[in-house]
């Protein structure tokens, strides 16, 4: 699976798209992906702990990514509208991410991957900090009681005088978006320092999450292009190169969800890790959340496209799992989740005569759209 693979309209979405480009460039998938370290023999119990919370971690964010997917278009704050995804957008994407993945395999074959990894760090603890925020602010507006004293903030920067200015950041905040962002700080701080397996957790949640939430496909046709040109990028640079294997092992940033393999023994200083690249998580849900909207957009009271993709994406994980353990290979993920999270879908629209109407439906911004 993928150890490591996912601009800047809002700080939210600078966080998501920036970090889903990322995700793919480094999609690391080869073996070292949700294998431990080959020194390490893992007890049965310690892996199937581990490859468990992977997959449960893995569908926290698409899940609840894909239901404020359905609800953040709707929103009157600009700086959190989402960023949407053209079928040009994604028939470059594999270009691009393939481009940036050898440039990195070529930077740490040149430059020292001590200074190349700490600027990595600074920059992704800059753009953790805003996701984790993001991911926060929701469930802190529950939280706080209705008497807190919540004041509003602006943040404006101008350019020229008169008649000439010309808003350059226009960003608007309360106190409990302070609060949201001194937590994450503290995580920040937490993993820069320590590189803690739940610090990079937490921040790689929120990636993962804010990714499905911020970035919209506009449609199942460029879904399909995304995704099949992933699946071509993804088969190609595992089984055909060692770059991705290479850039993923040296590349260290929280763009990957870890879990130890020797939990059991050493608690919470356990240091054999299994791994997954939020890169097979956003990509896949991202379409899962594209078919939710399709399900509302339908008004039929049924979500019925949206879980069929959901359990299609546990069983392409669980597939992608049991085959690697089995044979002990690197296996590119998106091998297995793209037929799934794409096949499924289609086979129930064939069945519901909706192939037609899934494929000529289109997911605009201004389309207004409520949970019945």
């Amino acid at each position: 699976m993928s150890e490591a693979e996912q601009a800047p309209a809002s700080a939210p979405e600078a966080a998501a798209a920036a970090v889903l480009e990322a995700l793919n460039a480094t999609d690391s998938n080869g073996t070292e992906a949700l294998n431990a370290t080959a020194k390490f023999v893992a007890t049965p119990e310690g892996t199937a702990l581990a490859y468990g919370s992977l997959v449960f971690m893995a569908l926290l964010p698409i899940f609840f990514g894909a239901l404020r997917s359905v609800t953040c278009s709707k929103s009157k704050n600009a700086a959190d509208m989402p960023e949407t995804i053209t079928s040009r957008d994604a028939a470059r994407f594999p270009i691009i991410a393939s481009c940036t993945l050898f440039g990195l395999y070529l930077f740490f074959k040149v430059f020292s991957q001590e200074y190349i990894n700490l600027l990595l760090s600074v920059y992704f603890f800059a753009l953790g900090v805003l996701a984790l925020s993001h991911t926060m602010s929701p469930l802190m507006t529950k939280v706080f009681p209705a008497s807190f004293p919540n004041k509003q903030y602006q943040l404006l920067f101008t350019q020229g005088t008169g008649e000439s200015k010309e808003e350059i950041v226009n960003y608007e905040f309360d106190t409990k978006n302070l609060v949201c962002l001194l937590i994450s700080s503290v995580v920040g701080v937490w993993y820069l320092l320590k590189k803690h397996w739940i610090a990079n957790n937490l921040f790689g949640l929120a990636f993962a999450l804010n990714g499905v939430e911020l970035l919209h496909l506009n449609n199942v046709s460029t879904g399909c292009i995304l995704l099949g040109g992933l699946f071509v990028y993804d088969v190609f640079w595992v089984f055909g190169t060692n770059v991705m294997v290479t850039v993923a092992k040296s590349f260290e940033a929280p763009i990957k969800l870890v879990f130890p393999q020797d939990l059991l023994e050493k608690g919470l200083e356990a240091s054999n890790f299994a791994m997954l690249g939020l890169g097979d998580i956003v990509i896949p849900g991202i379409f899962i959340a594209l078919l939710l909207r399709f399900d509302v957009s339908l008004k039929k009271n049924s979500r019925t496209y949206f879980y069929s993709s959901f359990l299609a994406y546990i069983f392409g994980l669980g597939l992608t799992i049991f085959v690697m353990h089995t044979f002990k290979h690197a296996q590119p993920a998106l091998l297995y989740l793209v037929p799934a999270c794409v096949g499924f879908p289609v086979i129930v629209a064939l069945f519901k005569g909706e192939l037609t109407e899934m494929f000529s439906w289109w997911w605009a911004i201004q389309t207004k759209v409520t949970f019945t």
